[in-house]
C-alpha cells in the first residue's frame, strides 16, 4: 500500500495543493545539537540524539532518498530501534509498511492503543471530511502499544505519551525530556501562529479543536514551554505563537488560512541538498 500511496501523493496532491500555501516542511539538517530532520517532500521525519541512542519520529513516505539523507545527518538507518508513530498514514509510517524498503524491519514501534485499530483493521481510516476511505496499512515490526498519559523510557530518555484526537482517531504527540514536543499532524504553522490541522485530512474536526486546547492546558499544568515541532511546517520555541489560533481551521480550499510564506509546490525539493544540511542550524517558524 505505501508504494502506491506515496507515488498518489507525490503526484495527485502535488496538484492539488500546489499555490494552495499550506505545506512548509523542513529541509533537511539539525534543529538544534538534539534534534535533526529529514524532508521527504512535503513531510518531515524527526530523529533525537541523547548519548549513544538515537529515536525516530514517525517513519515518513516510502521515500527512496530516506538512507542518503539521513547519512548527511550521520545517521545511520541501521542503528534506529526505536521509533515513535504519531499517526498512521503514509506520510508518517511508509517506511515501516509490510512494502517498504526494509530499512528499519528491527525497529521497535511505539504507537498509540487507539491509533492501532486501524493496523488491525477494526476501523478504516478516512479523509476529506469523511467521504473517502484509505486502504489499510499493514506493519509487521513489534509494537508497544502505548495509553494517553503514558510515560516511559527508551535509555534515558524520558517520553510522555498524549492523545490528542481528530486528525485521526488515535493520535499521540510526544513530550521527550520535556524539552521537545512532537505534534504531528495536530498543529498547523502559519505566519501567524498555529492552527487546528488541515480540515479536509481530520476524523473530526470539532475533536481536533477541542484536544488542541486540551494539550495547551497540560502543557501548562506541567509548566513546560517545550519546543513545537510540527510535521508539515516547522518548529517553534513560542508557546504563544503554537497555540494562537488552536480554536480555527487550516481550510486550504477556502484560502481563509494560508502562508504567504510557504512554497508554490512543497513537493519541489531541489532546495534540500546535502551542503544546506551540514550548513548550521535551521531556523524556526514565524522567524
Amino acid at each position: 500500500m505505501s508504494k502506491k500511496a506515496t507515488e498518489f501523493q507525490r503526484v495527485a496532491m502535488s496538484r492539488i495543493y500546489r499555490g494552495k500555501e499550506i505545506f512548509k516542511p523542513l529541509n533537511t539538517g539539525w534543529i538544534d545539537e538534539n534534534v535533526a530532520c529529514v524532508r521527504e517532500w512535503v513531510a518531515n521525519i524527526f530523529f533525537y540524539r541523547k548519548g549513544e541512542t538515537t529515536i525516530m519520529i514517525d517513519a515518513g513516505y516510502n521515500y527512496d532518498r530516506l538512507a542518503e539523507k539521513m547519512g548527511w545527518l550521520g545517521i545511520d538507518a541501521k542503528s534506529i530501534r526505536h521509533i515513535l508513530i504519531t499517526h498512521q498514514d503514509t506520510d508518517h509510517v511508509g517506511a515501516v509498511e509490510a512494502d517498504g524498503l526494509g530499512l528499519f524491519k528491527k525497529a521497535k514501534l511505539y504507537i498509540g492503543e487507539i491509533e492501532n485499530r486501524y493496523l488491525t483493521g477494526e476501523v478504516r481510516r478516512r479523509v476529506m471530511h469523511r467521504l473517502y476511505k484509505l486502504p489499510q496499512v499493514t506493519i509487521n515490526n513489534k509494537k508497544q502499544l502505548l495509553k494517553d498519559g503514558e510515560t516511559f523510557k527508551i535509555g534515558d530518555i524520558k517520553i510522555h505519551a498524549f492523545l490528542v484526537p481528530g486528525h485521526t482517531w488515535g493520535h499521540m504527540v510526544y513530550l521527550i525530556d520535556d524539552k521537545y514536543l512532537f505534534t504531528g499532524d495536530t498543529i498547523w504553522f502559519g505566519s501567524d501562529g498555529g492552527y487546528s490541522f488541515i480540515s479536509a485530512l481530520a476524523e473530526s474536526n470539532k475533536l481536533a479543536v477541542r484536544s488542541l486546547g486540551i494539550l495547551e492546558q497540560k502543557m501548562k499544568k506541567m509548566c513546560v514551554k517545550p519546543l513545537f515541532i510540527t510535521g508539515h511546517t516547522g518548529f517553534t520555541d513560542n508557546f504563544e505563537f503554537a497555540f494562537a489560533h488552536k480554536e480555527k481551521l487550516c481550510s486550504p480550499f477556502k484560502k481563509k488560512v494560508h502562508d504567504p510564506s510557504a512554497p508554490y509546490d512543497a513537493y519541489d525539493e531541489s532546495d534540500d541538498t546535502e551542503e544546506n544540511a551540514k550548513n548550521g542550524f535551521l531556523k524556526a517558524a514565524g522567524k
